[in-house]
């Protein structure tokens, strides 16, 4: 599968320092995921939603204040996506609280260390992101552990964006969690794990 050579390529230049290596193989990741789950019947949401991340991928590409603020806003529409995909399932309440918790905690602790103009932004970017990992529980653990890892990428963004102390190597990191959890959430969006893959063909399904 073309997503997966593209993600080891991305992860073994960010591991070697191999800038040119994470250019070209970052704007691949999104565009083979979302034409591979399109093969297998993916709904139009789920591929509005990953290209959508691609757009976010390219911009965060680019060293600069107003390409994050377009990265994150492109980001946020994908998660829009992926909220109204998920939106006919119910979630856990329970679930509900501890990533209200987490988002609160979070927000709280970031706020002091961002850059004024990025705080209502991250703020309100956070809240959507969080909304979007916690229904997308709704789907199984497969799906909410993709969106957990989302959100989970992107706090490891915010916190290297306050100056806090980081991994070695965070950028291999944010990329890891950030790649497992869009697989994640496509491939439960989907059904497109291979297992259901060989089920449906078997049963004649489209």
């Amino acid at each position: 599968m073309g997503f997966a050579v593209a993600t080891a390529v991305d992860l073994v230049a960010l591991l070697a320092g191999w800038h040119l290596g994470h250019v070209l193989a970052k704007p691949l990741l999104m565009p083979l995921l979302a034409a591979y789950v399109l093969s297998r019947g993916a709904p139009r949401l789920l591929v509005a939603a990953l290209l959508f991340g691609w757009g976010g991928d390219l911009a965060l590409l680019l060293d600069a204040e107003a390409a994050f603020l377009v990265g994150m806003g492109s980001f946020a529409v994908g998660h829009v996506c992926y909220l109204v995909l998920f939106a006919r399932r119910p979630a856990h309440p329970l679930l509900g609280g501890a990533y209200a918790l987490a988002l609160a905690g979070t927000v709280a602790l970031l706020w002091g260390d961002l850059p004024a103009g990025l705080r209502i932004p991250v703020a309100g970017y956070s809240l959507l992101l969080t909304a979007m990992a916690f229904r997308s529980g709704a789907l199984g653990v497969r799906a909410g552990a993709g969106g957990a890892l989302f959100l989970l990428s992107d706090t490891l963004i915010a916190a290297g964006v306050a100056g806090w102390p980081q991994l070695p190597r965070p950028d291999f990191w944010v990329m890891a969690t950030y790649a497992a959890a869009q697989y994640l959430l496509a491939t439960r969006a989907t059904g497109a794990t291979p297992a259901a893959g060989r089920t449906a063909r078997g049963a004649g399904v489209r």
